[in-house]
C-alpha cells in the first residue's frame, strides 16, 4: 500500500475512549451530532464505539456508519470472534470501515487480566486479525500496554499480525507510563527490525497520566509513526488521552521542525471543543492549551502592550486559526439584528430566520441586563436554544423564595404547545425547590446525576451557565441553561435535559414505526 510519508492520519476516539471518562455520558443523538462535527473537522478515522459492549453502543456505531460519509468508521473489538462479528455487523453500512482489534501484551496484564501466556496471546491475536480480514481489508491491531511490554515479544507479535493481514499497528501507552525518548525509541526499533513494518501504518495511542500524552504521540511521529489516536479536549479514562487540538496545532505551528501535515480544518477546532464539552457536561479547563478560555487571553501590562504593537510578540498562533473568537467584547443593546446575525455566522452557526429571531430576542433581553455582550454569551444563547423537540417544554415563569429561617419554595409556569402547566413546591434550597416544582408540573420523575454552575464571562453581571445530567429509564441526558440569574439558568437546564429525553424518545418511536 502507498503511504504518504508527510501526512499524519488523525484517528479520533472521542466517541469511544473519551466517553469512558468518569462523568462523561452521551446518548445516541448526541453521539451522531459529534460524529457529524468530527467529519466537518476533517478527522480521517472516527472510532464510533465498542459495538459488542452494549445495545446502545452497537446502535450508535451502526447509525454513524449509516449517516456519516467521508471518514473511515471504526469499531473496537477484543481478539474474540463475537466482538469482531458485532463490529462487522454494526459497521456494514459504512462506505469505509475499520475493525480495531486489541489484546494485552505486557507481562502484568497477560498474567492477571488475560490469564494467558505470551504464546496464547500471540495465537489469539493472529486468529483475530485473520478473521477480521474476512470482512474488511482495513484491520488495525493494538498491543495494549505496549509501553510496559517486553520489546522482543512486541517485535514478535507485531510481525505475526502484519503477516496475518493487519494494515495499521497501534502501539499504545495505555497507562501513561512512557516518556517521549523511550516512546520514540520503541517505534523506531519496531519499524527498523520487524519484517514488513514499512508496508503498514504505525499508530500512537497515548494516555496522559504523567502529562506526556501529546509529547509521547509526537515523539512517535518523529520516529516514523503516521497515525495519532487522540480525543477532543484530551478527554478519556483517568487523566485522559492525547489532545487532538494539541498534536494537530503542534505540527502546524512547528511545521519547520515536523515537516508534516494533517487533513484537519483547524478553524473547526474550537467549535468542536465547545460541542463536546457541552454534550458531555465536562467543562474545558480555563488554561487548556489551544481551546481553554485563557489560551488567547492577556492581562499582564507588558503582554498587552506587546500584543497591541504586534500579536506575534506573545501569540504563536492566531485565535482565528483554531476558530476562537478574536474579540470578547463585540455587541451591546444598541446593536441591530443584521450585526447580530453576522456575528452568529462568524461564530460558525448556520441558523434559520426563525432561529435568528428567537435568539435575537434573548440577546436583547440579556443586553438590557448587561452593558457589554461577549462571544461566549452569544454561544450560550444559541446552543441552549437550538434543536428542540416538536413537543418541547418551555419555562414561562419562575418565582423562588428562600433565606434564613424560611423554607425555600418555588412556583413555575411551563408551556408545552397550547398547554400551560403550573405548580409550586418546596425543597432544600431554591434550585431543589424549582426542580421539585418542575417535576410536579410535568408529571415526570427523573434522577439528577450531576449539577454544576459556572460564569460564562467574567464581569459582575456575568451570564451564568448551568450544566447537569439526569437519568430516566436507565438512560442519561444532559441539559444546559444560561441566564444572569443562576436559579433561572438551573431551571432552564433541567427543562433542557427533559427536552433532550423527549427528543430521544421521539427518535426511538420513529425508528420503531
Amino acid at each position: 500500500m502507498a503511504i504518504d510519508k508527510d501526512r499524519v492520519i488523525i484517528f479520533d476516539s472521542t466517541l469511544r475512549d473519551a466517553e469512558q471518562a468518569p462523568g462523561a455520558s452521551l446518548n445516541i443523538p448526541e453521539k451522531l451530532e459529534i460524529a457529524h462535527q468530527l467529519n466537518k473537522l476533517g478527522v480521517d478515522v472516527i472510532e464510533a464505539g465498542f459495538a459488542v459492549s452494549s445495545p446502545v453502543q452497537y446502535e450508535a456505531v451502526n447509525l454513524i456508519a449509516k449517516e456519516v460519509q467521508g471518514p473511515i468508521i471504526a469499531s473496537l473489538a477484543r481478539t474474540v470472534q463475537k466482538d469482531i462479528d458485532a463490529a462487522a455487523k454494526a459497521l456494514a453500512p459504512a462506505a469505509r470501515r475499520r475493525i480495531h482489534t486489541f489484546t494485552s501484551t505486557s507481562p502484568v496484564q497477560m498474567e492477571y487480566m488475560l490469564k494467558k501466556n505470551p504464546a496464547e496471546v500471540l495465537a489469539s491475536a493472529v486468529e483475530a486479525v485473520k478473521y477480521a480480514r474476512c470482512v474488511t481489508d482495513d484491520v488495525e491491531f493494538s498491543a495494549q500496554d505496549a509501553s510496559r511490554s517486553d520489546q522482543m515479544f512486541l517485535r514478535e507479535i507485531v510481525q505475526a499480525v502484519i503477516e496475518a493481514g493487519a494494515t495499521t499497528i497501534n502501539i499504545p501507552d495505555t497507562v501513561g507510563y512512557a516518556t517521549p525518548e523511550l516512546m520514540g525509541a520503541m517505534i523506531k526499533d519496531l519499524i527498523e527490525n520487524v519484517p514488513g513494518a514499512k508496508n503498514v501504518i504505525f499508530s500512537m495511542h497515548c494516555h496522559n497520566d504523567l502529562g506526556l500524552a501529546s509529547a509521547n504521540s509526537l515523539a512517535g511521529v518523529v520516529a516514523g509513526a503516521r497515525q495519532i489516536e487522540c480525543t477532543i479536549n484530551g478527554l478519556g479514562e483517568r487523566a485522559g488521552n492525547a489532545s487532538l487540538e494539541e498534536v494537530v496545532m503542534a505540527m502546524k505551528v512547528r511545521n519547520d521542525y515536523y515537516k508534516l501535515h494533517t487533513g484537519i480544518k483547524t478553524e473547526e477546532i474550537y467549535r468542536t471543543s465547545q460541542m463536546v464539552s457541552r454534550l458531555m457536561g465536562i467543562e474545558v479547563q480555563v488554561n487548556k492549551a489551544i481551546v481553554g478560555a485563557n489560551a488567547f487571553a492577556h492581562e499582564s501590562g507588558i503582554h498587552v502592550d506587546g500584543i497591541l504593537k504586534n500579536r506575534e510578540t506573545y501569540e504563536i498562533m492566531t485565535p482565528a486559526s483554531v476558530g476562537v473568537p478574536t474579540s470578547r467584547m463585540v455587541l451591546g443593546r444598541h446593536s441591530g439584528k443584521h450585526g447580530f446575525k453576522k456575528r452568529c455566522e462568524e461564530l460558525g452557526f448556520d441558523l434559520t430566520e426563525a432561529q435568528i429571531n428567537e435568539a435575537f430576542d434573548k440577546f436583547l433581553e440579556l443586553a438590557d441586563k448587561k452593558k457589554e455582550i461577549y462571544d461566549e454569551d452569544i454561544c450560550s444563547i444559541l446552543e441552549v436554544g437550538m434543536d428542540k423537540p416538536s413537543n418541547a417544554y418551555k419555562l414561562e415563569y419562575l418565582q423562588v423564595s428562600s433565606g434564613s429561617g424560611t423554607i425555600p419554595s418555588a412556583t413555575v409556569k411551563i408551556r408545552r404547545g397550547d398547554d400551560v402547566l403550573q405548580h409550586a413546591a418546596w425543597g432544600d434550597g431554591p434550585v431543589d425547590a424549582a426542580y421539585n416544582a418542575i417535576e410536579a408540573a410535568i408529571g415526570i420523575d427523573v434522577h439528577l446525576d450531576k449539577y454544576q454552575i459556572r460564569a460564562v464571562t467574567g464581569d459582575s453581571k456575568a451570564l451564568g451557565e448551568a450544566v447537569l445530567r439526569i437519568t430516566h429509564d436507565g438512560r442519561s441526558f444532559t441539559g444546559h441553561g444560561a441566564s444572569t440569574d443562576i436559579v433561572e439558568a438551573s431551571a432552564m437546564a433541567y427543562i433542557s435535559a427533559i427536552n433532550h429525553m423527549i427528543r430521544f424518545n421521539e427518535t426511538a418511536k420513529k425508528k420503531q414505526a
